[in-house]
């Protein structure tokens, strides 16, 4: 009756067929249902530029194309990647894993493309048991770099690119190399003129000897010092109209004015997060942290922006602070529901690593990629970086709801192993390189207890100053 009446709409009665018996009225096709076994093919970008199609079912979940991208990379260490796209307005979105793919957030239907980039950025790269992960991750790095998101000075940025040029050319040798033309033919930068060039030759001198993955490795030594290492920023404002850009990182929620880091709240501060329509609200401990206001609002340009960031918070906070999450399915009928649903899904960084080490296996060689060297008619109108010159380089060689809200429990202890080593920030001074769960409660809060794992709220602790340092 309830189906009759929905499609009927505004309580109309529906005249039946003779073919049918008296009452009972044949449901007219709707878009959904004629979509059942429709297929839909979505391109994915790897981080060497190569690409994929993947023809997905129209209402499969969003796991089963990253299972399927997974699976074809041969990848292990894989709750550390996520699918990325972009909406028609630029917003960047990660694919829900626990939605169908027909109701992800933006996506277009028409030709979705998809991609597949390192979604956390851990702060110690040198955990990863698989060389292969360090690639992928030295990847993004240089993608980063060369795409102005990664900010550092001339001299940081020059040693990280000494590091990619030995990765892919080898040892210096001053017979090949007379002068710095030779790294002319990578797109380390923005804007990269013969002085910066000249400093990477320079650097590239004194990596005599190290292999790729060696090359790998320091690379991500390096950039995982400097302050902006997997800094992706989100353009908001304050309460009193301020422009600023917000990041959601391992370390918590972190504040920017231009590229300036003017606050940190970090997760052990932080006892709620929360979103209604474009306001995104943080409630901090009360005690301890010497915080004028024990709740900080800021507003995005849309609620999907708001949600979006709202939805970053949570994934970061659960990946890098809890042992694990449990996953219990989504509830179907929601039809009074206050608050979104929505809660990480895959394994948290210490489930990880313990995975990785039970079914760790070595695998089989793979092929690496050049994917920054870039010819001169490429260079002006450079997107993606560059363009891959291997076929197959990654392949190895054989609805929402307006509002939501989630309580952070912050007596959980960091094993030794996920805290984070001291670094050494690099400030970005040169404009080269700088221009550019759980059940819902009825209120859409989700508790976070003392073990790590969503559940359902009953009475909130009592505030701790806690000093953890993630």
């Amino acid at each position: 009756i309830f189906e009759m009446s929905f499609h009927g709409g505004g309580g109309a009665s529906l005249p039946h067929s003779h073919s049918s018996p008296s009452g009972m009225y044949p449901i007219p096709s709707s878009p959904e249902n004629r979509n059942v076994g429709k297929r839909l093919p979505v391109q994915v970008h790897f981080l060497d530029d190569s690409c994929a199609s993947f023809n997905i079912q129209f209402k499969a979940m969003g796991r089963v194309l990253f299972d399927q991208v997974c699976k074809m990379l041969n990848l292990l260490e894989t709750d550390y990647f996520g699918l990325e796209y972009v909406d028609c307005t630029g917003t960047k979105f990660w694919l829900d894993y626990e939605k169908p793919i027909c109701r992800q957030m933006g996506l277009s239907m028409i030709n979705p493309i998809m991609c597949f980039c390192v979604k956390f950025y851990t702060p110690d790269p040198a955990q990863f048991e698989e060389e292969y992960t360090r690639y992928l991750f030295s990847l993004q790095i240089k993608r980063d770099l060369a795409q102005g998101i990664l900010l550092c000075n001339d001299n940081t940025a020059a040693l990280m690119a000494s590091y990619i040029v030995q990765a892919e050319c080898g040892d210096f040798v001053s017979e090949d190399y007379p002068d710095h033309t030779y790294v002319a033919s990578f797109m380390f930068v923005p804007h990269q003129d013969a002085e910066f060039q000249h400093k990477i030759m320079e650097n590239h001198k004194k990596h005599i000897g190290q292999s790729p993955a060696e090359a790998d490795l320091n690379l991500l030594e390096t950039s995982r010092r400097c302050e902006l290492y997997g800094i992706k920023m989100t353009p908001a404002k304050d309460s009193e109209g301020v422009p600023l850009n917000l990041a959601a990182a391992h370390m918590g929620v972190l504040v920017f004015q231009n590229f300036t880091k003017i606050n940190t709240f970090s997760w052990a501060k932080i006892r709620k997060i929360s979103f209604k329509r474009r306001k995104f609200l943080i409630k901090l401990h009360p005690e301890g942290y010497g915080y004028y206001k024990d709740t900080v609002e800021f507003v995005f340009e849309s609620r999907n922006e708001c949600k979006n960031f709202w939805k970053k918070c949570i994934e970061n906070h659960a990946f890098f602070r809890c042992s694990e999450v449990k996953r219990l399915p989504r509830q179907k009928t929601r039809i009074f529901s206050r608050g979104s649903s929505f809660r990480y899904s895959g394994r948290t960084q210490k489930q990880m690593v313990e995975y990785v080490r039970e079914n760790y296996v070595k695998r089989q060689p793979f092929q690496r990629s050049t994917s920054l060297r870039v010819s001169s008619t490429n260079r002006r109108g450079l997107g993606l970086v560059g363009v891959s010159l291997s076929a197959q380089p990654l392949l190895p060689v054989s609805s929402s709801q307006s509002c939501g809200s989630v309580i952070l429990s912050h007596d959980l202890e960091m094993p030794p192993a996920f805290l984070t080593r001291p670094t050494s920030a690099s400030q970005p001074s040169s404009p080269r390189v700088n221009q550019d769960s759980s059940r819902m409660m009825a209120n859409g809060s989700i508790c976070i207890d003392s073990r790590g794992s969503y559940s359902e709220r009953r009475d909130l602790p009592p505030a701790k100053d806690l000093s953890s340092p993630v």
